[in-house]
């Protein structure tokens, strides 16, 4: 089973291409609403629950896991890679969408580049280190938007608060002709016609268009661990918050009705899991 964590709804934006990409494979979408958003924790929050979310779905039979957050991919993917799987789940993997975005744009983006993100992956600095291996002399403005995740979570996209954020944001972007943008959070492509409206001669780059061929691409590379992944068009989804709100929601993103299971917050979960093996729920 391929796993799909995201810190909320925006995963599902790199959820749909991928469940499209590969009809036959298995997938778990796991988004923990309850402790969204992960755009201004500390770098510390970030890892702990990032790793939970990995333990989680490993331990719901995922081989491979894509960390379809930038800012997840940006502040704890390194560590779960060197550390965390290499002591606990050493054959299976965790990928994040950072770097393959960054890739594509640092090979076909022409003139300054924009990066706008949330606050911990701007603080991160991992874009601009991935553009400049490929592309050294990248002109690169990086922004970081903090109310966006929030109004896209409260169902506000369209709503006069919307269009005034980012109005503000991209503001720097128009004053310094950015030509490419990179929606450095999966949770922007929901709002990428309205990026596009502000921005109509910029070009932009996210997460949706890259990914699902990039794990073609990983898969072939690797067939140790294509092999192992379920083949049966299995579909989960998984929710820490309110189950019928995530349903809602995700129902308009993929385009058909949808089921949603209920996991614990992950701060509970320990205690939970302890009083049941004592017999005590």
């Amino acid at each position: 089973m391929i796993g799909v964590f995201d810190s909320g709804y925006g995963g599902l934006t790199v959820f749909k291409p991928l469940t499209k990409k590969f009809p036959r494979y298995n997938f778990i979408y796991f988004g923990d609403n309850a402790r969204a958003p992960y755009g201004s924790r500390s770098q510390e929050e970030i890892y702990k629950y990032t790793r939970e979310a990995v333990d989680w779905l490993f331990r719901e039979g995922c081989e491979l896991i894509i960390l379809a957050c930038n800012t997840a991919s940006a502040q704890a993917l390194q560590k779960i890679q060197q550390e965390y799987l290499i002591k606990n789940y050493s054959e299976r993997r965790v990928l994040g969408v950072l770097i393959p975005v960054a890739e594509e744009i640092a090979k076909t983006a022409d003139g300054k580049i924009g990066i706008l993100a949330t606050e911990a992956t701007v603080s991160s600095g991992a874009y601009l280190r991935e553009i400049k291996k490929f592309k050294s002399d990248a002109e690169i403005i990086q922004i970081a938007a903090p109310t966006l995740v929030p109004l896209i979570e409260t169902d506000m996209i369209y709503h006069n608060s919307m269009k005034l954020a980012l109005r503000k944001y991209l503001e720097s972007f128009k004053k310094t002709g950015i030509k490419n943008i990179i929606l450095g959070c999966t949770h922007y492509p929901l709002i990428k016609d309205l990026i596009q409206a502000e921005m109509p001669g910029a070009k932009i780059f996210d997460s949706p268009s890259v990914i699902p061929a990039s794990l073609e691409n990983y898969l072939t590379r690797h067939p140790e661990i294509e092999k192992r992944l379920g083949k049966n068009g299995q579909r989960r989804f998984v929710t820490t918050g309110d189950q019928e709100k995530f349903s809602k929601f995700a129902a308009k993103i993929m385009n058909v009705p949808v089921g949603v299971e209920k996991a614990l917050p992950f701060l509970f979960l320990k205690k939970f899991e302890s009083a049941r093996m004592n017999g005590l729920d």
